[in-house]
């Protein structure tokens, strides 16, 4: 087999990897600007950190000098962060409130005793506290 041969062999298997990659980046970024939009912060740093080996994997495209994978992918993760960001941009000004989860604090029904308080002695000069 010559050079040529394996080249274009390696090259039929590396594109379609390159652009499940750059679909799967594709899909991240969105999921990003959701969660930008929704305030998710940990959602966000999650979609990009998947993204990352995901625009690499597109990135394999490149074996072939096919390098649209890698910037479609790239692309969406630019332009889906602004675009979320604009958004909530829009709905911070707008005034729209999100629906917020329950705190944990909010599940306790309203009929469960109140918390047992300790005292604390509070030092003064005419209620010295004694060590023994």
């Amino acid at each position: 087999m010559t050079t040529w041969r394996v080249a274009s062999d390696l090259a039929a298997i590396m594109v379609p990897i390159g652009v499940a990659g750059a679909v799967i980046a594709g899909l991240c970024a969105v999921l990003a600007g959701i969660a930008i939009v929704r305030r998710a912060g940990g959602l966000t740093g999650g979609a990009v950190g998947v993204w990352i080996p995901a625009a690499m994997l597109s990135s394999v495209a490149g074996f072939a000098n096919q390098w649209m994978p890698l910037l479609l992918a790239s692309a969406a993760l630019v332009g889906m962060l602004v675009i979320g960001g604009v958004v909530r941009g829009v709905v911070n000004a707008r005034g729209i409130e999100l629906p917020q989860r329950k705190a944990e604090t909010d599940s306790v029904p309203a009929s469960a005793p109140a918390p047992a308080t300790t005292a604390v002695p509070v030092l003064t000069r005419s209620n010295p506290v004694r060590a023994v």
